[in-house]
């Protein structure tokens, strides 16, 4: 399914209108937004009874997925991507076999929105991989802490040489991780440091969580970056700040989430008053 994106007040506030009939109990709706400004190829793969997928989304392009409650995958975005009829190609970040529609995981560089729902849900956004967009999650209607999760800021702007990587014209596309670049057990996590008590933050992984404190920045980086939120929906936003707010109206509601934690229910009058005024500003 598809939505329209309504920007407000000049880009503060987002409403996202999902075209869905009386959602199951059993399902879960992940709205991914592309607020970049560059064309992407958002990836989702894939636990029990899914599949994954792929798709375009152009900038201001906002798709619908719906999982079932028990889903757990990851959603990430690819960029650069050259696509034939058929579905076949490549990108230049995140590509999952040369396929347009992923059934196995993205190729790092890829900045990951990570899901396993249940009772609770729990959620993260990850570096573990590398970087190659901001990813911010904002779960709508859900109980408990439900916070906002992600990266929202730009790492290749400021990624060390040694691990960026670079387009042919020599601009950074992405910023790839220690592990990826040198390959020890020491970055990677593995062998004897495998487990919590000798795999530690690295100058690198610290890097990365100076610029995305609230992301996964190396494998046990838990305290700061796991959140769990029960019975939620959520929004998968690209290039876009924690610090916003978003709405999904469906089952004659509106349900609102951002930094505050601020959640809502309006009448269905009313969302169209909201959507009958951007149109109008918009226009001007």
């Amino acid at each position: 399914m598809t939505a329209q994106q309504f920007r407000l007040f000049g880009g503060m506030f987002i409403l996202v209108v999902i075209a869905t009939g009386v959602a199951s109990q059993n399902t879960r709706s992940f709205t991914i937004v592309n607020n970049c400004k560059e064309t992407i190829w958002p990836g989702i793969t894939h636990g029990d009874g899914f599949n994954g997928s792929g798709f375009a989304l152009k900038p201001g392009q906002t798709a619908v997925y719906t999982a079932s409650s028990n889903w757990n995958g990851r959603i990430w975005g690819r960029t650069g991507c050259n696509f034939d009829k058929d579905g076949n190609g490549t990108c230049q970040t995140g590509g999952c076999s040369k396929s347009l529609n992923c059934t196995v995981p993205g190729s790092p560089p890829a900045t990951i929105a990570d899901f396993t729902l249940g009772s609770p849900d729990y959620y993260d956004v990850s570096l573990v991989d590398g970087f190659n967009l901001p990813i911010v999650i904002t779960p709508l209607k859900g109980k408990e802490n439900c916070s906002n999760a992600g990266c929202d800021g730009d790492l290749r702007k400021n990624c060390p040489q040694e691990l960026a990587l670079k387009s042919s014209g020599g601009d950074v596309i992405a910023c790839r991780s220690a592990c990826e670049v040198f390959s020890t057990d020491e970055y990677c996590c593995r062998g004897t440091y495998a487990i919590p008590e000798t795999c530690h933050a690295t100058n690198y992984s610290r890097a990365f969580k100076s610029v995305c404190p609230v992301a996964y920045s190396y494998a046990y980086d838990d305290p700061t970056s796991v959140k769990t939120c029960s019975g939620a929906d959520y929004v998968v936003s690209f290039c876009a700040s924690r610090n916003g707010t978003v709405c999904s109206f469906h089952d004659s509601s509106l349900a609102c989430g951002g930094s505050t934690g601020f959640r809502t229910a309006i009448p269905g009058w009313l969302v169209i008053l909201i959507i009958s005024l951007s149109l109008v500003l918009r226009t001007k």
